[in-house]
């Protein structure tokens, strides 16, 4: 994009990828101590969201693998491989390095799921979902089934590479060749279609959802009685109200229910409250993510949204809708009330204070309401991005122009005050 916009800064680039190397690196060998290319990095922002604090020991012993942990440095591996092939159209030496990335990608979307039926990995076949893996210290391994945020975020970690990005590096594309030679069952097992890493556009995908696997995921996801609120993505679903998720040990019983509002535990101080409310930032990731699958798979995916409607939605419809949902919290309904304000008569009613709207830390899982601190702008703020992304991109757009190009059509839109 900055490209595109004329102010390419290449050393810029070149120093920040150096040090998030070494951020990288250290992910590699202190998060994953088994080599296994799944990753325990403790709480990483969900707080509370897991069925034991993820950032103490374990009251079992073992250790805990986390889906989300895991995706995250998937989405790393993306981001880092995007930022190499820009910089090796400057300097071909960084093509090894951007093929040690993708590399980095491809094995740790395998080992969420190998091939063959397996007890000790993260995608349960039978429920269609990702979940964190509890290995305990005798070597055995459990799934700890809480339909959570934890098992959506792999699809946040889904990235598009334009064909001519990629295909322009002689020795990347030799060094895939390569790989693909030596471990044909394993880049058949991840590719996202039956097709292969190619979609609309001569586009490449990576990411840990296989189509199958996309569509089951979605069917959670957009299921009303689930994830899908009124408002936005709950971070856990609905589903664990009537059924917690009850796990015993060490004489204690550890129970996950579904809490759209504040949380009813002790951890992490009692003020952590991740079972059930709408996070900005989060939702923003499936945004992002929806949209980079939309230009892979283009106009013939098409899911039921809500669940269970009829009404089928292309990934980009499926975005739009829950920005809209996530914008409806801020603007006024029917009624002339803004659920962000909940039931503060202040600012429902009074004209001084009611169109000051407050960017609040999350939000109430069924009605909306903002809660925790109220001048969370920096990533509240976020629906304004969302709100502008779709009052200026259609879906044509979003599957015709290449990404770095309708990126910069939009900043300089928003500069020319368009």
């Amino acid at each position: 994009m900055e490209k595109n916009l004329g102010r390419e800064d290449i050393k810029f680039l070149a120093r920040s990828f150096q040090g998030l190397m070494l951020n990288f690196n250290w992910w590699v060998n202190r998060k994953d101590p088994q080599g296994r290319n799944v990753f325990a990095g403790g709480f990483l922002g969900l707080d509370n969201i897991g069925v034991f604090d993820r950032s103490a020991p374990l009251p079992t012993g073992g250790s805990l693998e986390q889906a989300d942990g895991t995706a995250w440095m998937a989405f790393y591996s993306q981001n880092m491989l995007d930022m190499a092939l820009i910089l090796a159209d400057h300097d071909p030496a960084y093509e090894e390095i951007a093929f040690k990335f993708l590399e980095n990608f491809i094995w740790i979307s395998y080992a969420m799921d190998k091939v063959g039926e397996h007890q000790d990995e993260m995608w349960d076949e039978e429920d269609g979902f990702y979940y964190d893996v509890l290995r305990l210290p005798g070597g055995e391994a459990l799934r700890l089934k809480v339909r959570s945020m934890v098992g959506l975020l792999p699809l946040c970690a889904s990235t598009v590479f334009e064909e001519e990005s990629v295909t322009r590096h002689p020795k990347l594309m030799e060094l895939i060749a390569l790989f693909r030679k030596r471990h044909p069952e394993v880049l058949a097992h991840v590719a996202p279609d039956v097709e292969g890493f190619i979609g609309h556009a001569g586009r490449r995908l990576l990411s840990p959802l296989t189509r199958t696997k996309l569509e089951r995921i979605l069917g959670y996801l957009l299921d009303e009685k689930e994830f899908l609120s009124p408002y936005g993505i709950r971070s856990l679903s609905r589903h664990d109200l009537d059924s917690p998720f009850v796990f015993q040990a060490g004489g204690e019983e550890h129970r996950v229910q579904y809490l759209p509002a504040e949380s009813n535990t002790g951890m992490f101080g009692g003020n952590s409250n991740w079972r059930g409310p709408i996070w900005m930032p989060v939702n923003a990731l499936i945004v992002r993510g929806l949209l980079n699958l939309y230009g892979f798979y283009g106009e013939d995916f098409k899911v039921e949204c809500p669940t269970g409607s009829g009404n089928r939605m292309t990934l980009f419809e499926i975005a739009k809708e829950i920005s809209r949902r996530l914008s409806s919290m801020f603007l006024r309904d029917a009624s002339g009330r803004r659920p962000v304000f909940g039931g503060s008569a202040t600012f429902q009613d009074d004209p001084h204070w009611r169109d000051l709207i407050l960017f609040y830390e999350y939000f109430h899982g069924d009605i909306g309401a903002g809660l925790g601190a109220s001048h969370q702008t920096g990533w509240t703020g976020v629906i304004s991005v969302l709100l502008d992304l779709f009052g200026r991109v259609t879906a044509a757009d979003a599957l015709e122009t290449p990404k770095e190009k309708l990126e910069a059509r939009v900043v300089l839109q928003q500069v020319g005050g368009e």
